[in-house]
C-alpha cells in the first residue's frame, strides 16, 4: 500500500518537475537514506551540490559552492539561487550584483519582507537605502560563499531577522581548509568586465592549531550601456581554532563598492526612446542645456501665474534665467525626467565577529558570536530641480548613510532522549544616521567639477538629517521530538523591535518612536517518513515585520502629518505548508503548497519622481492573502548528465481597499494582484560534466508582473537563457566560458526602483543586461 502510494506520488512530482535540467541535485539526505546515498556514490551518482530539504519540515532548498561556482565569477548569490521554486531574482546588470537594480521577491514578498544572515548574523532587509545591514554582494567574496539555503516560507526559529514574513535566506561562509593552498581566478568578459580573485588558506599552522583563510577580489566592469563603472575591491580574513569537536572562529570582511546607475525607465520612455536609453554622461554640457531649458520654463511658468493673478505688474518683461537659451526640449526628450546626467552608488563596509561553536558533550552544545557593522555610504543623483547659486543648473543631491551596530546571537540545545530541546537570542543595537544633502557644480563646460565616484565634500544646503536608533531582542525556544517515523518540532519566538527617530534637521519629515512587539510568535512543523525515500511535510508559522528606521523608507519617510494619521501597525503572516518529498538513486523531487494569510500590510504610494525626493504616501492596505503551489526535481540521466526543473504558482491578492479616517475609498486596491508578484515562475537546466568536460544550459520564465496598485500597468513575461562551458585540465586549473541572456532578449528585469504609484505607467523600470560573454581562468596550488 505504501510502496503503491509513494509511487504514484514520485510519478506526480516527476511529471512536473522534469521540464528542463540541472546539476546532479541529490545532497544530504536524512539518516535513514545513508545506504542509499553509498549506493549512489558507489554507482558514479555522487557529489551532489544542490539540496531539495530532504529531512525538513517545511519548504526549504540549499544550494553549494560548486554550483555557484558554474556561474559567472563574481554573480550575486541571489541570481544563483534564483532557479529554485518561488524565488524571482531580477537585476539590470549580468552578474545580480548591481544593488539599485537587484531586488529579490519569494511567493509575493518583497525584499524587505525577507530575512537575510551570514553565518547567522543579520544582515537586514538588504535594501538599497540601507539602514540595518548591507547586501549580500558586499558582506562576502562570492567565491567564498560554502553554501546558501532559501526556506519560502517557514524560516528557521533562530534566524537573527526582524524582516522575515515571506521567508529567509541564509548564507554560509567556507570553512579554512585544513591543507595549505592557494587558489586564484582571472575573468574577462564584455563591457571591458575585468575581475581578479585570489584566496589563502594557511592548513593547520601547527598540528591542532588554528586554520586561516585570506581572501581579495577586485572587479572593474563599464555599464553595459551609457558611461559609467561599477567597480569593487573586497577582503575576507576568517580564522578557526578547533576546540575539541567544535571550534572558536573570528572574521573581517571589507568592501568598497562604487557604482554608476542606470537611468530608470516608464513603458512610455522605453516605445519612445529604446531600452539602450540611458543618463547623459559624458555629455556634461547636453545635460546643463536640458536643465537651462527646464528652468526657463520653470521661470516662465511662475511668470504667467503672477502675470495672472496679479502678483507681476502687468507689462513687466520675462527674463529668462538662463539666457540665451529656449523652452522648448530638443527632439526626443519630453521632461527633464527622461535623463539625467548621472547618478551613482557609493558604499564602504567592515563586518567583523567572534564567536564558538561548541558540543560540551553528546547531548548539549552552545553557539555564540558577537558582530560589529560599520557603513560609510552615498546614493547621488545629478539633479537639476536645484541649481548651484552662481553655478550650473544642476546639484549633486545626496542620500548619505552611517552605520554602528553591534550585536550577539547566542543558542544552546540539549538532547534528552527523543527530544532535542533548543533556546537562543539576538540583540543588536543600532544606531544609523541618514541625511539628504545637495553639493554645487561650477558652471563649466565640457565636464562637471565634481565625479560621481567619490565621496562629495561641503554641501551648499542640508535638506534634512535625522539620527535613528534601533533596539531589537528576540528570543527563541524550540523541541524537535523524533520518533523514528515521525518527527515533530514546536517552539516560539519573541521580538520586539523599538525605533526612536530623532532629527537634526526635520525637512518636514516625520521623527518620533515605533515599537513593534510580540512576544508569542509560534512555529509548529511535521516530517512523515512514508520510507527511506519518500517523506511528507506540514508547517505553521506565525513571523511579525518590525519598522523601519529612515527618512526615506517606513513610517518615518512620510510627513509628521502623515505619520500621525497612519494606523500603525506591524505587518503580520501567518503561513501554512504542506508537501512531498521523494528521491531516488536517479530522480528526487518535492512538490508543495502553500496558504499566507498577511495582515496590516503598510504599501507606500510614489510621490512624483525618485530624483525629486517627495515623502511617500503611507497606507495600511489591510489584507493580503497568497496561495500557491511549488514543485522541483532532478534527473540523473548518467552520472554526467542531469536535468533539473521548478515550477511555481503564485496567486498574491490584496483583500482591501485603502481608506481614508472618515471611511472612503481612496483607492481600490481590494482583488488586485500585490505588485511585482509574477504568477508562473518556470526555470529548467541541462548539466553535463564527465570531471573534465562540463557544460550547463538553463532558462528562466518569468510572467507578466504589475507595477501599479491598481492592475493597469504590467511588464511582459520573458525566458532568459544563460549557458556556461569549461575543461578542468587536472583538479587545480581549469578554463570556463559563460554567456548570459544567450540569445539576447529585450526586457524589463527590475521593477519599483521607484516606487509603485496608484495607477499607469511611470518611471521606475530598469532595462535588463543584454548578451554578455565571460572567461574564467582558474587555478590552484
Amino acid at each position: 500500500m505504501t510502496t503503491y502510494f509513494s509511487r504514484g506520488l514520485r510519478a506526480g512530482v516527476a511529471a512536473i518537475a522534469v521540464l528542463a535540467a540541472t546539476p546532479a541535485l541529490a545532497g544530504e539526505a536524512v539518516d535513514a537514506a545513508a545506504g542509499d546515498a553509498a549506493a549512489d556514490d558507489a554507482a558514479g551518482y555522487g557529489d551532489d551540490i544542490v539540496v531539495l530539504g530532504q529531512g525538513e519540515a517545511r519548504q526549504v532548498q540549499e544550494i553549494g559552492a560548486a554550483d555557484i561556482a558554474l556561474e559567472v565569477s563574481g554573480i550575486s548569490p541571489l541570481k544563483a539561487i534564483d532557479k529554485l521554486p518561488g524565488v524571482n531574482f531580477q537585476s539590470a546588470d549580468p552578474l545580480g550584483a548591481y544593488e539599485w537594480s537587484s531586488r529579490i521577491s519569494i511567493r509575493g514578498f518583497s525584499q524587505n519582507q525577507l530575512g537575510f544572515t551570514l553565518d547567522g548574523i543579520p544582515l537586514g532587509d538588504m535594501s538599497y537605502g540601507n539602514h540595518n545591514g548591507l547586501h549580500i554582494s558586499r558582506a562576502i567574496i562570492s567565491e567564498n560563499v560554502g553554501r546558501v539555503e532559501v526556506a519560502q516560507g517557514a524560516g528557521s526559529l533562530a534566524a537573527s531577522s526582524s524582516s522575515n514574513l515571506g521567508g529567509t535566506i541564509e548564507f554560509f561562509s567556507r570553512e579554512p581548509a585544513e591543507q595549505l593552498g592557494i587558489d586564484v581566478a582571472g575573468t574577462w568578459g564584455s563591457d571591458e568586465n575585468k575581475r581578479v580573485f585570489a584566496r589563502l588558506d594557511s592548513g593547520e599552522i601547527v598540528p591542532g592549531g588554528p586554520r586561516l583563510s585570506l581572501s581579495y577580489a577586485w572587479q572593474d566592469a563599464d555599464k553595459w550601456k551609457g558611461d559609467g563603472a561599477q567597480r569593487q575591491d573586497q577582503v575576507n580574513a576568517r580564522i578557526v581554532q578547533p576546540v575539541g569537536d567544535g571550534q572558536v572562529f573570528a572574521f573581517v570582511n571589507y568592501s568598497n563598492r562604487r557604482e554608476n546607475d542606470y537611468q530608470d525607465l516608464s513603458a512610455e520612455m522605453i516605445g519612445r526612446l529604446g531600452y539602450k536609453w540611458d543618463n547623459f554622461a559624458k555629455n556634461w554640457d547636453y545635460a546643463v542645456l536640458i536643465a537651462s531649458i527646464y528652468q526657463n520654463q520653470n521661470a516662465r511658468a511662475a511668470y504667467n501665474a503672477g502675470i495672472a493673478n496679479g502678483t507681476i505688474p502687468a507689462g513687466t518683461p520675462f527674463v529668462a534665467p538662463y539666457a540665451g537659451v529656449g523652452e522648448t526640449f530638443p527632439l526626443l526628450i519630453k521632461t527633464v525626467d527622461d535623463a539625467y546626467y548621472d547618478a551613482s552608488g557609493l558604499r564602504k563596509d567592515w563586518l567583523a565577529g567572534v564567536g564558538l561553536d561548541v558540543p560540551f558533550n553528546d547531548y548539549w552544545s552552545m553557539k555564540l558570536q558577537g558582530y560589529y557593522h560599520g557603513n560609510d555610504g552615498r546614493g547621488l543623483w545629478y539633479t537639476p530641480y536645484v541649481v548651484t547659486p552662481g553655478g550650473a543648473p544642476i546639484t549633486i543631491r545626496t542620500t548619505e548613510y552611517e552605520i554602528e551596530r553591534y550585536g550577539i546571537v547566542a543558542s544552546s540545545s540539549v538532547t534528552l532522549g527523543a527530544n532535542t530541546v533548543e533556546i537562543g537570542m539576538w540583540y543588536e543595537d543600532n544606531d544609523f544616521n541618514q541625511a539628504r544633502r545637495f553639493y554645487g557644480l561650477a558652471d563649466t563646460r565640457g565636464a562637471p567639477s565634481r565625479g560621481s565616484l567619490t565621496f562629495p565634500k561641503n554641501p551648499l544646503a542640508t535638506q534634512w538629517e535625522f539620527d535613528f536608533n534601533t533596539q531589537t531582542l528576540q528570543y527563541h525556544v524550540r523541541d524537535t521530538l523524533d520518533l523514528g517515523a515521525l518527527r515533530l518540532n514546536a517552539g516560539w519566538k519573541g521580538l520586539r523591535v523599538t525605533n526612536k527617530a530623532t532629527p537634526i534637521v526635520s525637512g518636514g519629515l516625520a521623527s518620533g518612536r515605533t515599537e513593534a512587539k510580540d512576544w508569542f510568535l509560534p512555529q509548529a512543523g511535521l516530517l512523515y517518513r512514508l520510507n527511506d525515500d519518500n517523506e511528507l511535510f506540514a508547517s505553521y508559522t506565525q513571523n511579525m515585520r518590525a519598522f523601519e528606521s529612515s527618512a526615506t523608507g517606513g513610517p518615518f519617510a512620510t510627513t509628521q502629518a502623515g505619520f500621525d494619521a497612519l494606523d500603525l501597525k506591524p505587518e503580520t503572516s501567518t503561513t501554512y505548508e504542506l508537501g512531498f518529498r521523494t528521491k531516488s538513486r536517479v530522480f528526487q523531487g518535492v512538490i508543495a503548497g502553500y496558504y499566507v494569510d498577511f495582515k496590516d500590510r503598510i504599501i507606500a504610494f510614489a510621490n512624483g519622481s525618485g530624483i525629486q525626493g517627495n515623502p511617500a504616501i503611507l497606507s495600511n492596505v489591510g489584507d493580503v492573502r497568497s496561495w500557491g503551489i511549488e514543485a522541483a526535481g532532478t534527473f540523473n540521466v548518467t552520472p554526467e548528465l542531469s536535468l533539473f526543473a521548478s515550477y511555481a504558482y503564485n496567486d498574491s491578492e490584496y483583500r482591501d481597499d485603502v481608506v481614508n479616517a472618515a471611511g472612503t475609498v481612496i483607492v481600490a486596491t481590494a482583488g488586485k494582484t500585490v505588485v511585482n508578484s509574477p504568477k508562473h515562475l518556470a526555470k529548467g537546466e541541462i548539466t553535463w560534466d564527465n570531471d573534465h568536460l562540463f557544460a550547463r544550459i538553463g532558462a528562466n520564465y518569468t510572467s507578466k508582473r504589475y507595477y501599479s496598485y491598481l492592475n493597469d500597468a504590467a511588464v511582459g513575461g520573458f525566458v532568459i537563457v544563460d549557458a556556461s562551458i569549461g575543461y578542468r585540465l587536472n583538479e587545480k586549473i581549469s578554463i570556463q566560458a559563460n554567456a548570459t541572456n544567450l540569445f539576447d532578449k529585450a526586457y524589463v528585469s527590475t521593477i519599483g526602483t521607484n516606487g509603485f504609484a496608484n495607477s499607469g505607467d511611470s518611471q521606475t523600470l530598469l532595462a535588463g543586461a543584454p548578451q554578455q560573454f565571460f572567461v574564467t581562468l582558474k587555478a590552484g596550488f
